[in-house]
């Protein structure tokens, strides 16, 4: 199968590398399907919905930032990217994770019943 995404063009992909959101992301609850991608010189990776090809959500590992963060059995913890031109204005969601389990290809967004955690937290600190 075949997706034309804005970030990488025409993407070839199969069944196995779709991952399935029952729930959809906040905002985007009718979205199911999407592919997670990495190039290996980055360290960001990109939710691409797959019935919305031009909608992709740049994702970093939590763990990156803080190795106590929640976990969940089997998933990894991703925060939503907000990028912006300068580095020092770029923030990563914390209090509102995607959690993805690459083996059984599901994933979900949960928001933390915690105030440790703030929306914007700055990626890059000056």
């Amino acid at each position: 199968m075949k997706v034309k995404t804005l970030q990488f063009g025409e993407l070839e992909y199969n069944e196995e590398q779709v991952l399935n959101f029952e729930k959809g992301i906040f905002g985007f609850e009718e979205l199911k399907k999407f592919l997670l991608i990495k190039n290996d010189e980055e360290i960001f990776y990109w939710l691409n919905s797959i019935e919305q090809p031009e909608l992709a959500f740049p994702l970093i590992g939590i763990r990156m930032i803080d190795d106590e963060y929640p976990q969940r059995e089997n998933y990894e913890a991703f925060g939503i990217v907000k990028f912006d031109k300068d580095p020092a204005k770029i923030t990563v969601n914390l209090l509102a994770p995607v959690y993805i389990n690459q083996e059984d290809k599901t994933g979900f967004q949960t928001i933390l019943d915690n105030e440790k955690y703030p929306v914007e937290y700055p990626l890059f600190k000056q």
